[in-house]
């Protein structure tokens, strides 16, 4: 059985127990006992709120996207479109992003010192690079565990959501699996895992037999060490799963009411829905919410593989700003678009381009960030210009930067040092905000 240690208490999982009473994939609930530093209150003068993190996971080509170079001999034939912002390109098949680009800003050089997958969403997704020692907290388990407010505590859903997950989720690491993002799938499908599989006499007794079970779990693991009655020492996880079986904020995750007219200006598409839905939880006060668009793995026919990603991005992305200006909410979520690294400033023998860290585009939109912007820029030259690669930036930015300015966007401390479960002191953050970004 899986297990940690905190502060000497054995903190054992209970999913084969969830498992009993139909609850299980619930690991977003609170634990029994936490082994970190409390959460500090976000400042009170910070815009956003929530995020919203579109996730193109593959690493989307930054000359087809967000830093196109038209015309120069590393372009090979992509084509740029003008925004409604005098001066800022965006690749060719961004129509209707184009039209929103006065609220969104593009850091177009980004560097990551990771040049595999695995390793770069590691790195892109925590802040810092992998470490066999410990396990890093993604941004969405940082934010959640950072403003935990009362009104977070009283949510009857989970503040931590991905959709379409694929297989990079983000993780609470060592703030414990509560924080785990919980997992959805195309919101057309059914939420898993929140609805009982018998009927409700038979509930009632597994309930009940749980409940017996978890309580001599308490008193033979816990209620000794701890010195207190194991009646006291509820499982808040189980009861926090009922109350989400049947709440109202589920609906949240339901887009079957959403007029058809509506759910088709996001794209016919899973990742279109996602973000209709990222909007909807942020709306019922959800903190954080991943969409993962997969697909941008471009080693061979770069080109027409990037712009079929586009097409689905481009009506998706353009929609969520739209939207969250409507509802008057776009000043409070913070959006933020991007991969894991970019794409080689050259195609290989098989029209592709391979993976390049050395400097690459994030999109960010919203939540304090100042609108219509370009932060950094790479050279239009060729790679044989440039022997050493980031000889071709200007005003580069690391990816713990990226990191340091949603956490300063959202009013958490990026320089806190908390405990983890063994007592080793880290960071929140390693990098330093962009204030160029921050308004």
């Amino acid at each position: 059985m899986n297990h940690f240690h905190c502060g000497g208490i054995e903190h054992v999982s209970r999913r084969s127990l969830l498992q009993l009473a139909g609850l299980s994939g619930l690991s977003w609930l609170t634990p029994l006992a936490s082994c970190l530093a409390q959460s500090h209150e976000a400042n009170p003068q910070s815009k956003a709120k929530s995020l919203i993190v579109l996730w193109l996971e593959g690493a989307p080509s930054q000359l087809e996207t967000f830093d196109p170079h038209p015309g120069s001999d590393i372009a090979y034939g992509s084509l740029a479109r003008q925004t409604n912002v005098p001066g800022i390109l965006l690749g060719d098949g961004f129509e209707q992003l184009a039209e929103q680009m006065d609220a969104v800003s593009l850091v177009r050089a980004v560097t990551s010192k990771e040049g595999d997958h695995e390793r770069a969403i590691y790195n892109i997704k925590t802040g810092y690079r992998p470490d066999p020692t410990l396990i890093h907290p993604a941004i969405g388990s940082i934010i959640c565990h950072e403003l935990n407010t009362e009104q977070d505590r009283n949510l009857d859903i989970p503040r931590h959501v991905s959709i379409l997950p694929g297989s990079t989720p983000g993780r609470g690491g060592y703030l414990g699996d509560q924080y785990d993002a919980f997992k959805i799938f195309d919101p057309q499908q059914a939420i898993p895992d929140v609805s009982s599989q018998v009927e409700k006499q038979r509930q009632r007794e597994r309930l009940g037999d749980l409940d017996y079970v978890d309580k001599q779990f308490i008193q033979r693991r816990l209620a000794g060490r701890l010195n207190i009655a194991p009646d006291s020492l509820k499982n808040q996880n189980i009861d926090a799963a009922l109350r989400m079986m049947s709440s109202e904020l589920l609906q949240a995750f339901d887009i079957s009411g959403v007029p058809q007219k509506e759910r088709i200006q996001f794209g016919d598409t899973p990742f279109g829905r996602g973000c209709l839905t990222a909007i909807r939880l942020i709306s019922a006060g959800v903190r954080c919410v991943e969409v993962t668009l997969s697909g941008w793995d471009s080693h061979v026919n770069n080109h027409e593989l990037q712009a079929a990603r586009i097409a689905i991005l481009d009506p998706a992305f353009a929609m969520l700003i739209r939207e969250l200006k409507q509802r008057e909410v776009l000043d409070s979520t913070l959006v933020v678009c991007g991969g894991e690294f970019g794409r080689t400033p050259w195609l290989n023998a098989l029209g592709g381009r391979d993976h390049w860290p050395n400097g690459f585009s994030l999109a960010l939109a919203g939540g304090g960030i100042q609108g219509g912007r370009v932060i950094g820029e790479t050279s239009p030259l060729p790679k044989q210009y440039s022997p050493v690669p980031n000889d071709n930036l200007k005003d580069s930015h690391p990816v713990e930067d990226v990191h340091a300015t949603i956490l300063s966007a959202l009013g958490v401390d990026y320089e806190r040092e908390l405990q983890t479960p063994i007592g080793r002191p880290m960071k929140l953050c390693q990098g330093r905000p962009i204030d160029k970004l921050l308004l």
